[in-house]
């Protein structure tokens, strides 16, 4: 037998890499599509309603919770919670508000990792988005918690990147956690240090 045969024979051809957006050896599954419906679902609903959501500040901590929770639950859409904690760390103990609203943003975000998850990822193409992903790739979640800290429209395409990435939910959500409080500490900080400001100029 010719030695090329030989090392043909014992030579198996390479797996052929996933393409883009896919989601492996995975199927897509009735979960995965309740998981995108769902996240479609919250942030049409949340966008409908959002002047009422300015009017949940009245419930203090609650309210800045509840105002984090459903802000940060649009997919790409804004809605203005942050706003709320900064005006509300004007009257409230800003470090009690920070965490707080901490948690409400980083449970709010899971929408758009369920959006990830089931298989959406509807921004794939956009070069953001690539660079989000080989940022994780390289650092994982790192990523999750220095986007999450920083207001910046992104974090919805970080949160579908780690969906489709399979990252473990509770990875992403403590990420996420750690994130998102320690932004909301510094804007409720920065609503605090305003009120000075303004007393000061009224004396």
């Amino acid at each position: 037998m010719p030695c090329w045969e030989a090392v043909n024979r014992s030579t198996p051809d390479p797996p052929t890499p996933p393409a883009r957006g896919e989601t492996g050896n995975q199927p897509f599954t009735t979960r995965h599509a309740l998981a995108i419906l769902g996240a479609v679902a919250i942030t049409v609903l949340i966008v409908v309603f959002q002047d009422r959501l300015r009017s949940l500040g009245h419930l203090a901590y609650l309210g800045a919770f509840l105002t984090m929770l459903i802000g940060n639950a649009t997919v790409i859409l804004p809605v203005p919670g942050l706003a709320v904690v900064f005006a509300l760390g004007a009257s409230l103990n800003p470090l009690l508000l920070g965490l707080a609203a901490g948690p409400g943003a980083a449970l709010g975000e899971l929408t758009g990792y369920l959006m990830g998850y089931g298989g959406s990822a509807v921004a794939d193409n956009l070069k953001v988005y690539q660079t989000i992903e080989r940022w994780m790739e390289r650092y994982g979640i790192v990523v999750i918690a220095v986007l999450a800290a920083i207001p910046n429209p992104l974090f919805d395409v970080a949160g579908m990147v780690a969906g489709v990435m399979r990252i473990r939910w509770w990875h992403f959500l403590l990420a996420a956690l750690l994130g998102k409080t320690i932004q909301a500490l510094v804007v409720a900080h920065a609503g605090a240090l305003s009120l000075g400001w303004v007393q000061q100029l009224l004396r």
